[in-house]
């Protein structure tokens, strides 16, 4: 294919990816009487007016608290299990490890809508309802058979030779993981937090189910913006604008160690 026909063919594409996006900052900047009105390409009047609304207003901005807590707490645990349990996965042969490995994804085949009265069951008894913690674990069903899958991949890939050369050297396995072994798989550890960020921003049934009023996730607060004049579009719009700068900055902190991870590893 020639190079300026392919050329102009990404740009069609990157363009067509580009206009949600401007039009949901477009809608973030009209009131809701110009989002109804007379069509335009372009706000009328601009005004910051749903941006103040979602800094001033403790719902909305407690909402984003809420919702970043539980994806933190969620994408730490995550890591800390999967990284060790990866590990052992790609290194050592031992009775059942096929059978163990399958049945961690088994859980991942299973939609979220199964485990919502077990979860909520428990967490009630135990007292763990409406807590970002709750939300979390809740994810880290998901998000830590998908991490050791992911990093099992990418460790195997690191030959065990690189094991031997450190104990011969002298290290110890605690030096050589963390100084040696760890940093080889950056890459790894970038794509794996990705996925486990992106899954827990944006699932919205777990979510919804395991928080009350004191925990209330952004996902949540957004279906709930009907008002006694019907939707506010507008501060709809704002905070969609706003809920996608947080995938935006994780992309753009693990950008590098990203690219080398989709490059190297086995993810699919």
């Amino acid at each position: 294919m020639n190079v300026n026909v392919s050329r102009w063919i990404l740009v069609a594409y990157g363009l067509y990816l580009f206009l949600p996006l401007y039009w949901l900052m477009s809608m973030a900047l009209r009131t809701n009487a110009d989002i109804v009105g007379e069509f335009s390409v372009f706000p009328v009047a601009p005004t910051l007016a749903n941006f103040r609304e979602i800094f001033v207003n403790p719902v909305w901005y407690q909402a984003f608290g809420n919702s970043l807590s539980y994806v933190a707490i969620n994408t730490l645990i995550s890591l800390a299990v999967a990284i060790p349990a990866a590990y052992v996965f790609s290194r050592y042969r031992f009775l059942g490890d096929k059978q163990l490995f399958f049945w961690l994804l088994t859980n991942r085949m299973a939609p979220p809508a199964v485990f919502l009265l077990p979860f909520f069951q428990l967490y009630s008894a135990i007292g763990l309802f409406d807590t970002p913690l709750a939300v979390a674990l809740a994810h880290c069903l998901f998000t830590v058979p998908l991490s050791v899958w992911i990093l099992e991949g990418f460790f195997s890939g690191v030959p065990t030779e690189l094991d031997e050369m450190a104990q011969m050297d002298g290290h110890s396995f605690i030096y050589y993981f963390f100084r040696v072994f760890l940093p080889v798989n950056r890459g790894a550890i970038g794509v794996t937090l990705f996925f486990c960020f992106m899954f827990s921003w944006v699932e919205l049934l777990l979510a919804r189910t395991l928080s009350g009023a004191e925990t209330k996730p952004i996902v949540v607060v957004m279906t709930r913006t009907v008002s006694a004049s019907g939707l506010d579009w507008g501060l709809l719009a704002a905070a969609g604008v706003l809920t996608v700068i947080p995938g935006v900055l994780v992309v753009w902190f693990v950008r590098k160690h990203l690219v080398k991870g989709f490059a190297l590893g086995r993810v699919s």
